[in-house]
C-alpha cells in the first residue's frame, strides 16, 4: 500500500504507511517534524507506535544533528534468522526438554553467563572500541555494578522485554532458529548517559524543545563524535551478542542432530541504530527507530508476536521510506494495560500449540498486546515482498 497519512503541520512533511496512529504517538512525530535539522521528510512504518522522544516505527534523517533519544537504550537491537539442515518430520513430538536446554545455554532476563563464553579474540576486539569511549567518558562505568565482566559475560545473552528466541517452520516444512536481542546492559548504560549529556548540553535551549527529550548533539559539539563513536560499538557489540547467541544455541542442537548444519546465509539485521546513508540529494544521519533497512534485494526480517507468524522479506529499495520497513507488528498497548486485561490463562489460550513460557511474568507479552501482523504486512507491501512465512512451534521470552 502506499503512503496512507500525512502531517503537513511542522517543518518537514511526516508520511505514514498506515492510517491508524494513536494520538500521543501523532504528538510525538509531529514534535519530532519541528526540528529544524531534519532532512526532506519523516517516513513512519505502519507498526507505529508511542515511544520515548521519539515514536517507534520512524526514520529520521538528519543532517549535522543526532538525537540520542531517537535511537534509545537499546541500541543496535535487531534481529537473526537461519534456516537449518531440519525438517518438521525431524522434531520431537515434545519441544519442552529443548526449550530447557536452550534456556540453560543462553542466560535470559537480567542473567549472564557465570565465565567468559566469547571468544578472546571477540573480546579484545570489542575491548578496544570501547576503552576509546571511556577514556573521554568514565562516567559510563560508573553507570554498571562490575562493569567489565558484565559487558562481556553478557555477550551470548538474551535480556528481558519483547526479547525471545525461537524455533519457526516456513512455508516448506524447514526449520529455521529466530532471535531477537541487542546491545544488553552496557548499551542501556551509553544510551542513558548520552540522552542525559545532550539534555545538560542544550542548557536552556532544551526549554526550546516540542519535548526535553529530542535533545540533540550538533556536528561539531563537543560531544557529536563521542556519541557516533558510542552508538557505533553498542551496534557492533549488538550484532556480536546475535552472533554468539546463535553460536550458543548451535551448540545444543548438535548434541540433539549431530549432522545438523546452517544454512550459509545467516540474517543479522539491526532495528534501533542510526547509520550513514545518501537520501534525497544529501548524506545524511538516518535514525531508525524501531525500523530496518530495506534497501533494493536486501533481506530482513519482520516477526510478529510470540502467537503470529513472522516474516523473511526482500526490500524494494523505497525511497519514500527511505529504504526502510516495519521492524515488527508493533505494540496495540503498553506492557501495563496488558497486565491489566488479561492473565495467564489468556496466555494459555493464545500461545496453543506453542512451547512456551505460559506464566504470569509474560503476561505483557501476549499475542493481543500487538497489532494484526498480517494487517502490517499489507501496509508495507511497497516497501518489501515477502520470501518466506514462519510460524513458530517454541518461543524463549525473557
Amino acid at each position: 500500500m502506499p503512503i496512507q497519512t500525512l502531517i503537513t503541520k511542522g517543518k518537514v512533511p511526516v508520511k505514514i504507511y498506515t492510517g491508524q496512529v494513536d494520538p500521543a504517538a501523532y504528538q510525538q512525530l509531529l514534535n519530532l517534524s519541528q526540528m529544524p535539522f531534519v532532512h526532506s521528510h519523516i517516513a513512519v512504518m505502519p507498526d507505529v507506535h508511542c515511544g520515548k522522544g521519539a515514536t517507534v516505527g520512524s526514520v529520521i534523517p538528519t543532517l549535522g544533528a543526532i538525537i540520542p533519544a531517537a535511537v534509545g537504550v537499546d541500541i543496535g537491537c535487531g534481529m537473526c534468522a537461519v534456516r537449518l539442515s531440519l525438517n518438521a518430520n525431524d522434531l520431537p513430538d515434545s519441544l519442552r526438554s529443548l526449550r530447557l536446554a536452550l534456556e540453560a545455554a543462553v542466560p535470559v532476563g537480567f542473567a549472564m553467563h557465570r565465565s567468559d563464553r566469547a571468544q578472546r579474540s571477540t573480546i579484545n576486539a570489542l575491548g578496544v572500541g570501547l576503552h576509546q569511549i571511556l577514556d573521554k567518558h568514565p562516567k559510563v562505568n560508573a553507570k554498571q555494578n562490575k562493569p567489565y565482566q558484565t559487558w562481556i559475560r553478557q555477550l551470548g545473552t538474551l535480556g528481558g522485554g519483547n526479547h525471545f528466541i525461537e524455533l519457526c517452520l516456513d512455508e516448506s516444512d524447514k526449520v529455521w532458529i529466530m532471535l531477537h536481542s541487542g546491545s544488553r546492559g552496557i548499551g542501556n548504560v551509553i544510551g542513558e548517559y548520552f540522552i542525559n549529556l545532550a539534555k545538560k548540553d542544550m542548557g536552556q535551549h532544551l526549554l526550546n524543545l516540542p519535548d526535553k527529550d529530542l535533545a540533540y548533539f550538533r556536528e561539531g559539539a563537543k560531544h557529536y563524535d563521542d556519541y557516533l563513536l558510542a552508538v557505533g560499538w553498542a551496534q557492533d557489540y549488538a550484532m556480536t551478542n546475535r552472533r554468539e547467541m546463535l553460536r550458543l544455541i548451535g551448540e545444543v542442537l548438535h548434541k540433539k542432530w549431530p549432522k545438523l548444519t546452517f544454512t550459509k546465509e545467516v540474517i543479522n539485521c539491526h532495528h534501533n541504530y542510526v547509520a550513514h546513508e545518501w537520501h534525497f540529494d544529501a548524506k545524511v544521519l538516518i535514525t531508525r527507530k524501531g525500523a530496518i533497512r530495506a534497501g533494493e534485494g536486501e533481506l530482513g526480517i519482520i516477526p510478529g508476536s510470540m502467537g503470529a507468524r513472522s516474516y523473511v522479506v526482500r526490500g524494494k529499495g523505497n525511497e519514500q521510506s527511505f529504504c526502510s520497513c516495519s521492524h515488527g507488528a508493533g505494540r496495540l498497548m503498553s506492557r501495563s494495560e496488558a497486565k491489566r486485561r488479561y492473565n495467564a490463562d489468556d496466555v494459555a489460550h493464545q500461545t496453543q500449540g506453542i512451547e512456551c513460557r505460559k506464566d504470569s511474568g509474560v503476561i505483557d507479552e501476549i499475542p493481543a498486546a500487538y497489532k494484526d501482523i498480517e494487517q502490517v504486512m499489507a501496509q508495507q507491501s511497497d516497501l518489501v515482498e515477502v520470501v518466506h512465512q514462519l510460524r513458530q512451534v517454541m518461543c524463549i521470552k525473557g
